[in-house]
């Protein structure tokens, strides 16, 4: 009974199946109402349309200036600085003439010092060389009353040695010699105290020599033409030479950018080279140029100090930061995209498309520009290169070149050339 139950399934199923190869194979099937074929459509071929070659952006190679630049920074300084100090001690300020920023003179007063006691001191040294002159005269008058005294006493000692002890007495004789010697006596008493009259006379004179000196410098004047960069002098304050000084004056206003360059690029620089420096706020760029490269690197940083000289009408200040290019070298040459360098162990090469076919060119590079690198050698004008090397090209693909100037509008229409 199994037997025939297993044998009835199996023919159930090739009949099954040979229905179904039979209505896959039937050319027509009734439709709904059974009276009319309907035609079994079959399935069309897909058509293969042809996939474009891949579009690539592409820069012509064109002649351009380049300017190798070194960017450098740091902080702005006086070339020259001059401290106006007090060159005399304890007296007060009682006047102040000049104010930061004031564009001043050589010999300008800046400040006055009070000079009453040295006024004081004038009248005095005035007195005393009125006396010294008083003195002269008297030791004159007395040295002519003994030069007188001395002529008198000679002659009458001559006579009484003309006469001799026969006339007169000898003692008259000894007395007449020794008036001589007294008037000679006198006459050089008179010599001596003419020249302490003198001394003393000089001394006056120097003493006054000395208060003219102090008075001269109660007046605080400018050493050279310049802008005053800082004022500490204070109306009523007491002046004194060793502390701060009273004015600080940037010499003919010149102004450098003092900045640290590494030691590996101050072999590059020279002296006069142009700088371009941006200085903090706004405004234009101001030029100015290499005045001084240190011939010492510091052995803690290794760097080395550049003073850049500034124009001087520039509007820059004393200790503000600014930052400048220095302009290292230029060239004429063909320049390219930085991103269109390949860099390999072989050297630097670009991808040039010609006739849409993708070739491989070494390049010699210079200098580089923001974006643009200089090619010296291996490339001719108009060659276009891959502005973006990618690592999915190779030489001999093809592929279809846009201009960088159109890829960005064409990139939509190459899109949809491609599906």
């Amino acid at each position: 009974m199994r037997k025939i139950l297993t044998f009835l399934v199996v023919v159930a199923v090739l009949g099954a199946g040979g229905y179904f190869a039979a209505q896959k194979f039937k050319p027509c099937l009734l439709d709904a109402n059974g009276a009319q074929c309907a035609a079994v459509k079959t399935a069309e071929a897909p058509v293969v349309k042809e996939v474009p070659p891949p579009a690539v952006t592409v820069v012509a190679a064109a002649p351009r200036a380049f300017t190798d630049r070194l960017f450098v920074s740091g902080t702005l300084v006086a070339r020259e600085e001059a401290l106006v100090a007090a060159q005399i001690d304890g007296l007060t300020i009682v006047e102040l003439d000049a104010e930061d920023g004031d564009h001043v003179k050589a010999g300008q007063v800046l400040a006055k010092l009070d000079r009453s006691q040295l006024d004081a001191l004038l009248a005095e040294n005035d007195a005393a060389t009125k006396r010294a002159d008083a003195a002269i005269q008297q030791a004159q008058s007395q040295i002519d009353q003994a030069q007188a005294q001395v002529t008198f006493a000679a002659a009458d000692y001559e006579r009484a040695q003309k006469l001799g002890g026969q006339v007169i007495a000898t003692s008259t004789i000894e007395q007449r010699q020794t008036n001589l010697r007294t008037a000679q006596a006198q006459l050089d008493a008179a010599q001596h105290a003419l020249a302490v009259a003198k001394a003393d006379r000089q001394a006056r004179d120097a003493e006054r020599k000395e208060l003219m000196v102090r008075i001269e410098r109660t007046v605080v004047k400018a050493p050279v033409d310049g802008v005053v960069s800082r004022r500490t002098a204070r109306l009523g304050a007491t002046a004194s030479g060793a502390g701060d000084p009273l004015f600080r004056i940037v010499a003919d206003g010149a102004i450098d950018l003092e900045a640290d360059v590494p030691e590996q690029s101050m072999a590059r620089l020279a002296l006069d080279m142009p700088v371009k420096i941006d200085l903090a706020g706004p405004g234009k760029p101001v030029e100015g140029k290499v005045r001084l490269i240190s011939q010492e690197v510091d052995k803690v940083s290794r760097t080395g100090k550049v003073r850049i000289a500034l124009d001087a009408s520039s509007t820059a200040r004393v200790g503000a930061f600014a930052s400048g290019e220095v302009s290292i070298a230029t060239s004429q040459g063909l320049g390219v995209p930085s991103t269109a360098v390949v860099r390999d162990a072989k050297g630097e090469s670009v991808l040039v498309v010609k006739d849409n076919i993708v070739q491989a060119r070494k390049i010699t590079t210079g200098i580089v520009e923001g974006d643009w690198v200089e090619a010296k050698d291996g490339l001719a004008p108009d060659d276009k290169v891959v502005a973006r090397a990618a690592a999915f090209l190779r030489p001999g693909d093809r592929v279809t070149p846009v201009a960088a100037a159109n890829a960005a509008m064409n990139a939509q229409s190459v899109e949809e050339a491609a599906k």
